[in-house]
């Protein structure tokens, strides 16, 4: 039943799919498959449609919220790619692309636009740490636009946790600047997930000439002092984090919090966890319900 695991991975978002989409987010082997799945859970009661949406559990709202969310999102990713585009001029910052709910067509106006930053190896932390002082000091610590919670350098390019939800991440991702090629040719495990989707995409814009500032930063960091700062800024964060998110177990923060030299994410929901764990009741409960057998997700 590759439609209803797509509907329930979607359910825990309440984010209604069409019938094509449903397809390109399931490993189904053609678009026929999907329509004669649909159309059989649709008469035995399990998935309603409205608009074209299919969903679960008669969530009609779903849809409403979805059209909605679809209409926002469009009316802010041209300042959301402008963002991109900035941030992209920082020190050491390689490539840039847009994650997190945007990346899949939707917003809210609460919602924060996340982006996924590609740094220089060796100056990953020394990038960040720039990144969150301008956010301090020039957007009053706002999230809205520029919140940056994942990087990595361009020498740890391969997402170590494989598992359906870092695969939708990183397939969904909307490269906005700089060369992704490295990153989508280390990550190629992801189409073991979600087949339909296209693994390789290139940048709306390539990455332009640093200004002077940020060269100028660059010229006096490529040295020892670049190197002690880079170590300090990495054993700084980590010491903040392990004082602050106490209440993770050391399991959950080496996946939320990681924190090396080529990686950091700054996750303390463990979002991904989250995901995965709703994703799995669903499929007991379907079982239960249903007694449609779904194979257990893994994080």
């Amino acid at each position: 039943m590759n439609s209803l695991k797509t509907l329930l991975y979607f359910s825990i978002f309440k984010y209604p799919l069409s019938a094509k989409e449903v397809y390109r987010f399931s490993a189904a082997t053609d678009q026929n498959e999907i329509n004669n799945e649909l159309a059989y859970l649709e008469q035995k009661g399990v998935v309603s449609t409205d608009n074209n949406f299919y969903f679960l559990e008669d969530n009609l709202s779903s849809v409403s919220r979805r059209i909605e969310g679809n209409k926002m999102a469009n009316s802010v990713m041209d300042k959301a790619i402008r963002k991109g585009v900035f941030i992209s001029k920082f020190p050491y910052v390689k490539a840039v692309g847009i994650s997190g709910a945007l990346s899949k067509n939707y917003h809210h106006k609460d919602g924060d636009v996340d982006y996924f930053v590609i740094t220089e190896s060796g100056r990953l932390w020394v990038a960040r740490t720039l990144l969150m002082l301008y956010k301090k000091v020039f957007l009053l610590n706002s999230r809205k636009f520029f919140c940056i919670n994942y990087f990595v350098s361009d020498d740890s390019l391969e997402i170590s946790e494989k598992n359906i939800f870092t695969a939708t991440e990183l397939l969904t991702l909307i490269p906005i600047t700089g060369n992704f090629t490295d990153f989508y040719n280390q990550n190629q495990w992801a189409s073991n997930f979600l087949p339909n989707l296209e693994v390789n995409k290139t940048s709306m814009a390539s990455l332009k000439k640093k200004p002077i500032i940020s060269r100028f930063i660059e010229s006096i960091l490529q040295t020892k002092i670049g190197s002690f700062l880079e170590s300090l800024f990495l054993k700084l964060t980590l010491r903040k984090w392990n004082s602050k998110f106490q209440t993770l177990s050391k399991e959950d923060f080496q996946v939320a919090m990681k924190s090396t030299n080529g990686v950091s994410k700054h996750h303390p929901q463990n979002f991904q966890k989250q995901v995965i764990d709703k994703l799995n009741k669903k499929y007991q409960e379907f079982r239960l319900k249903h007694n449609i057998e779904l194979e257990k997700e893994h994080a």
